[in-house]
């Protein structure tokens, strides 16, 4: 009989991970989708005679609307779980894309139209969390939650193909391949894809559920602590350049490869974020990755030499915050009630994406103001000192009053 018991165990292991790694391919896939336009956003300022604010509205339209939209995603997703909302968010986008591959690049209208529907690909994070995290046992969910969001690296999948693809094959080809991309994966993950035996089906109409999620603490403790490390994040991989550029006089290529190099270190801290999550626990990991920022912003405010000052301070803000994104879901996933994960992850989601935008809004303000950084960062540092105040406080008694001392169950297979 022991034997049959680990055969089983074994078998919903392999399962659980089949499902990680489809969960984590439909991600990519659709962030793939969702990032689309940044790359081509210079191309459309010169063919249409775009000024900055339309080129940059053109880009954050599908950004807000992915944001934002994950706050209903994610409560659908509790009702009718990833198997559907998976293949259905990505047959939902190939509209959109190939609209914006084959018709609407001639004029910003239809470009705007086609980028706010393209915002639906960017709630597929909202739809991984809870289906990841109902097949894994507590004491696996943070790495588990950490793998899936590295799928977040489809978008440097779209920084680095799109405008080559363009180039090489007309304006329509990357959406073309994009689209049949997505089409695949929706077929693949309807055949394959399955809910976990025995997930928590949520039983009340959408805003009901809505509005009991926002009265959770966790839900405004999570979308707090995510808006600093996930939304810090976003703003450097978008802001960094410039920064780079303006404050070191760098050359474009030179500064896209080293916010490249930022990117994609954030990203591989992702999983690890979760994973000591699971073993430390993630107040500890929280408290180490803000205090981290807060140090490292504290001492790129004062501009030091970029090598190896710079760099260093930059970097290890990257792997923080990356860390950071990994154990706040890591979080959720302990603490939120298991029919509401996904409602939680929907707004913690959409104030990481949100979270994003007031950054580089604020250091473009005060670099005109003052012709300097310094105050930005200092800034920054301080907002991630009141993250670990946060962290230290209000989410240590949160955790410490929901965690049960029951022992780590195995979902049956």
């Amino acid at each position: 009989m022991a034997e049959t018991g680990g055969n089983v165990t074994e078998k919903t292991d392999g399962r659980a991970m089949l499902m990680l790694v489809l969960a984590t391919v439909g991600f990519a896939v659709n962030f793939w989708a969702w990032a689309l336009l940044s790359p081509l956003g210079p191309r459309f300022k010169e063919l249409l005679g775009l000024s900055a604010p339309q080129q940059a509205l053109l880009v954050a339209v599908p950004v807000i609307v992915g944001s934002l939209g994950r706050i209903p995603v994610g409560a659908l997703t509790d009702r009718y779980g990833g198997r559907v909302m998976f293949p259905l968010v990505s047959a939902v986008t190939i509209v959109p894309v190939l609209f914006i591959g084959v018709a609407g690049q001639t004029s910003l209208a239809a470009l705007l139209a086609g980028g706010f529907f393209l915002g639906v690909a960017g709630t597929a994070f909202a739809v991984g969390v809870p289906f990841v995290n109902a097949w894994f046992p507590p004491h696996r969910r943070g790495l588990a939650v950490g793998i899936f969001g590295a799928g977040m690296g489809g978008t440097a999948v779209s920084a680095l193909t799109t405008v080559g693809l363009v180039e090489r094959g007309g304006a329509a080809l990357p959406f073309v391949i994009t689209a049949v991309v997505l089409a695949l994966y929706a077929v693949v993950a309807w055949l394959v894809l399955r809910d976990a035996p025995g997930r928590s089906v949520a039983g009340q109409p959408l805003l009901a559920r809505l509005a009991a999620t926002a009265r959770l603490p966790i839900t405004w403790q999570a979308c707090l602590l995510y808006a600093v490390a996930f939304g810090g994040y976003v703003a450097f991989s978008v802001y960094l350049p410039a920064y780079l550029q303006t404050g070191y006089g760098l050359e474009q290529a030179d500064a896209a490869y080293r916010m490249a190099g930022f990117v994609a270190l954030a990203v591989l801290m992702r999983p690890l974020g979760g994973w000591l999550s699971d073993r430390i626990g993630p107040v500890r990991v929280l408290a180490g990755v803000f205090t981290v920022v807060a140090v490292m912003a504290a001492v790129q405010a004062l501009t030091p030499a970029l090598m190896p000052v710079g760099t260093v301070a930059f970097l290890s803000m990257a792997a923080a915050l990356g860390a950071g994104s990994g154990a706040t879901f890591a979080l959720v996933a302990q603490v939120a009630p298991a029919d509401k994960v996904g409602s939680v992850t929907g707004l913690v989601g959409a104030a990481g994406g949100l979270g994003g935008f007031v950054p580089p809004l604020v250091m473009g303000f005060i670099y005109g103001r003052l012709g300097s950084y310094g105050l930005g960062l200092a800034l920054l540092a301080g907002t991630a000192v009141l993250a670990v105040v946060l962290t230290l406080t209000a989410v240590r008694s949160l955790t410490a009053a929901r965690q049960a001392p029951t022992a780590p169950q195995v979902p049956a297979g």
